[in-house]
């Protein structure tokens, strides 16, 4: 028998013989670092963000010259408003119930609550002319000055944006078509980052086509995102960049467009992400910290992160990577709801990326149905010939109760770079297809992991 044909046939092999196995094996297994301290340090976490201090005083847009309704652009109003809070030391700018247009990005400053009212609608136009110039801002985890993201804030501090109103990137926007014209722009960029050309030199203005996020704060302390709801982005949503403190919470987001990440943490530290509901073209909510070399250089870690009660509604739900460069460790999810997809959990680099993704732990999950509960794509497509394999390590999943799951576990890591230190615990899972698919991982455990009627205790191996 070929060597092929016996990990196929493994990898089918019933439940009664893997138990089997996994006894076998367990009389050298080594434990998982998973101490009491764990959730203790989520909560601590939660008690040192800082939330924005911005001062009670409100700008009404109306008062610049907006007029809800009337479908004129609302811009200039709504960045005379951003102007005059900013000098008077900040305030609420703020859209009231209406429909307000806003034809280019608005750049939000320091000290200033964005707040859309209950029963308004701030849609933004549809021509990508109308975003430009470039800004400085991270695409896919590589740096560059490209297209402004419609909401930005670059260089600030004690910043939020609120209210219980409609964030619309707009179902006509021509940004939606660029995804099937962006590879040559893609690549180009993600050599660019691996060559170690300046900044200033990667400039992707009219002609190119990189779609920007609908919201974006990039170099941001102490930001606040609470209660509105996103349709129609562009591309990722909520995107925080190279942010310390940040509270992301009682959002609706439901945006099914490509590229559609619910909420991007990148490179940042000490995020709270709470309550919110996530229907969204791709990952629910993912931790990033840069691409290749240029994460890499830059070296931001994203970490000290919590992500609770939330309902999770996407093409993946929970995601770390495949931009990871910078590292990720310290990240907790809990008591969180994913309904239906294609990966429940998804964590993914590959031999371009270098980094350390360490101490994850997520717990307390209901799973409705997903084709793949846990999938460690750590080969994913890489353009840049590898020499930098990633490194994932002590992760936990304990007290998940799942309905349906078409693999429960699939791994693929490099060579000299198994996925390693992995614990699954008090894991239900009611109906199955297949149980494991495996290539090259260490020190998987399973501790009371029960798969229909069959229950899963012991160590793997397969290297």
């Amino acid at each position: 028998m070929s060597q092929s044909e016996f990990k196929n046939r493994y990898v089918c092999t019933c439940l009664v013989i893997i138990s089997i196995s996994f006894s076998l094996l367990s009389c050298e297994s080594r434990t998982v670092a998973m101490v009491p301290d764990d959730w203790k340090m989520a909560e601590e976490i939660v008690q040192k963000i800082e939330l924005p201090t911005i001062p009670d005083k409100d700008f009404l847009v109306s008062d610049f010259g907006g007029v809800a309704n009337d479908e004129q652009d609302d811009r200039p109003a709504i960045m005379s408003a951003i102007e005059k809070a900013g000098n008077e030391g900040g305030g609420r700018v703020v859209l009231t119930e209406g429909n307000w247009l806003s034809n280019g990005p608005i750049h939000l400053k320091s000290n200033i609550n964005l707040h859309i009212a209950e029963n308004a609608v701030l849609l933004f136009g549809p021509d990508p002319k109308d975003y430009l110039p470039v800004v400085l801002t991270r695409w896919e985890g590589t740096e560059l000055y490209s297209y402004s993201p419609l909401i930005y804030a670059h260089n600030v501090h004690d910043v939020a944006i609120t209210g219980k109103g409609t964030i619309d990137g707009n179902s006509e926007s021509v940004f939606h078509g660029w995804i099937k014209k962006q590879e040559a722009d893609q690549l180009a960029l993600r050599n660019m980052g691996a060559n170690g050309t300046p900044v200033e030199n990667r400039v992707f203005a009219e002609g190119t086509y990189l779609r920007p996020s609908i919201i974006q704060f990039f170099d941001a302390k102490r930001v606040l995102l609470e209660d509105y709801t996103v349709v129609n982005s562009p591309f990722w949503i909520n995107h925080l960049v190279y942010t310390d403190h940040a509270v992301v919470r009682n959002l609706n987001v439901a945006s099914l467009y490509g590229n559609n990440d619910g909420v991007d943490v990148d490179s940042s530290r000490y995020v709270l992400i709470e309550n919110n509901i996530f229907r969204t073209g791709d990952d629910s909510v993912v931790v990033k910290s840069g691409r290749d070399l240029d994460g890499l250089n830059i070296a931001r870690p994203s970490e000290n992160i919590v992500v609770r009660n939330n309902d999770m509604g996407g093409e993946d739900g929970i995601g770390l990577g495949s931009e990871m460069s910078g590292g990720i460790r310290n990240v907790f999810f809990t008591d969180n709801v994913l309904r239906k997809g294609s990966s429940a959990i998804r964590f993914k680099s590959n031999l371009d990326r270098g980094g350390i993704v360490e101490h994850i732990r997520v717990r307390n999950m209901t799973v409705e149905s997903f084709n793949k509960l846990f999938w460690f794509q750590l080969d994913y497509p890489g353009l840049l010939g590898g020499g930098y394999p990633a490194i994932y390590r002590d992760i936990v999943f304990e007290n998940f109760t799942v309905e349906n799951a078409g693999i429960f576990f699939e791994a693929h890591a490099p060579k000299g770079a198994p996925l390693q230190d992995v614990l699954f615990k008090n894991i239900v899972v009611k109906n199955i297809d297949k149980t494991l698919i495996l290539e090259n991982v260490q020190n998987i455990q399973f501790e009371n992991v029960k798969i229909g009627d069959q229950t899963v205790d012991g160590r793997l191996d397969w290297k």
